[in-house]
């Protein structure tokens, strides 16, 4: 169990820090080359930014709960 979610974390951590690094800054992003760079009029951001967005929350979620998980196991490991 505990190595299943150290696996997770690892892959949780990574995939969090290519979503972030996606994100259009100031000066546009990487997520410009994916289509991210057509504007739409009726939103202040893209769909592709709006999906970066939800595919971030949902991975650092999933990192929170295995950082909270290992830490249970351990505190209650005897």
């Amino acid at each position: 169990m505990v190595l299943a979610l150290e696996i997770v974390l690892v892959l949780a951590a990574v995939l969090m820090t290519v979503f972030v690094l996606l994100h259009k800054g100031k000066g546009g992003g990487l997520s410009s080359l994916f289509g991210g760079g057509v504007q739409s009029n009726l939103s202040g951001s893209t769909i592709v930014e709006k999906n970066l967005d939800r595919y971030t929350v949902v991975i650092s979620v999933v990192w929170i709960t295995c950082i909270l998980g290992l830490n249970l196991i351990q505190s209650f490991a005897v």
